[in-house]
């Protein structure tokens, strides 16, 4: 009879989400409809009486538990990411999984909607971490340290909606490694990538390729195309979308619902999809727009040194510059968010 329940409220949830996705997705009324009448008859299998509702043991939507083998798997995998940053000389630290509220608010752009919100008993307002990076430069401010190679893996929290974002949880592991100090420019980055490339070698998941940008590319292609500042941050995390959405989606976004005119979407456009190494960055200095950007001139001088670098380690065959957006406006977020006067390589 349990089982049964357990079924029932399972089809029931399905259902739900199905609703709200016609809902969002905004399909004809017949069709929204016709899965309203499915709900509505789930609900009155289901019953209407709370005396007779049965509980039922699950976990929360965006949430699961990890078996033995599981567990096995994850540690082997996290045995090899640990040994070879202690390898390199890095310290491990943790921070607490709630943050106090201000320190959370206006880091993230349009991805603050996600952090969950507490509120303590004591009548502070917290936050659950939404990643490990803002909590990282927190700890750096409160505890006024200049240099520190360090790592972190543990859990944080987003308020994604499972049933609209296939494959992504509420709960789950990150694992940051971050290089904080002064140093001549480009080689933290470089050490950062040897071990991205170090770890994946040693996880023996096949054939692979590093994908890198720089802040300053970003800030500099964006100018030449017409992107106001203060639409930076909004646009930036709607091509952030690429990985996940064709082009004419990301457009139609920029267009439609953030306000980019089409011949600023347009010229982003020719940028995006630019794929490479060292000659994609010989190629953009010859740009005749973004060579004329100081910033972007800056950025892509830094890149061709950081490729130079790779060289010597042997592994720049494995590292990409493109897409040139991709999680860009987190380059520097320790900078942005605790105003540092040097950027830490990090590693998310």
């Amino acid at each position: 009879m349990a089982d049964e329940a357990a079924k029932l409220d399972d089809a029931l949830r399905r259902q739900v989400d199905t609703v709200r996705r016609l809902k969002q997705e905004k399909a004809s009324p017949e069709e929204v409809a016709e899965q309203v009448a499915k709900l509505l008859e789930l609900k009155a299998q289901l019953g209407t009486d709370e005396g007779k509702h049965k509980f039922v043991l699950k976990t929360p939507k965006g949430t699961r538990d990890y078996n033995p083998k599981q567990m096995a798997i994850r540690e082997k995998v996290f045995d090899i990411i640990i040994s070879t940053f202690k390898r390199h000389g890095a310290e491990v630290i943790d921070t607490p999984v709630f943050e106090l509220k201000e320190t959370l608010t206006g880091k993230y752009g349009e991805d603050s909607k996600l952090i969950y919100d507490l509120k303590d008993q004591g009548g502070e307002l917290l936050s659950l971490r939404y990643d490990l990076t803002v909590p990282f430069a927190r700890y750096l401010a409160m505890n006024k340290i200049t240099n520190i190679k360090r790592y972190h893996i543990a859990k944080v929290y987003r308020r994604d909606n499972p049933a609209m974002t296939r494959g992504r949880y509420r709960e789950f592991y990150q694992c940051d490694f971050d290089i904080a100090g002064q140093f001549d420019p480009m080689i933290p980055d470089a050490e950062c990538l040897k071990i991205v490339h170090e770890i994946l070698s040693g996880l023996q998941i096949g054939d692979f390729l590093i994908k890198v940008n720089d802040r300053r590319i970003l800030d500099g292609m964006f100018a030449v195309c017409g992107v106001p500042d203060s639409k930076f941050r909004i646009i930036c995390s709607t091509v952030d979308k690429l990985d996940k959405a064709t082009w004419e989606d990301v457009k139609s976004e920029m267009v439609g619902e953030k306000g980019l005119s089409p011949e600023a979407a347009d010229r982003i456009g020719e940028y995006v999809r630019l794929h490479g190494g060292l000659g994609l960055i010989e190629q953009l200095l010859q740009d005749t727009k973004l060579s004329q950007n100081k910033l972007a001139r800056e950025g892509l001088g830094d890149m061709k040194l950081l490729f130079e670098y790779l060289t010597l380690f042997g592994i720049a065959d494995k590292v990409s510059g493109g897409g040139i957006l991709t999680q860009a406006w987190l380059d520097h977020l320790l900078c942005l968010v605790m105003g540092f006067p040097s950027c830490p390589a990090d590693l998310l």
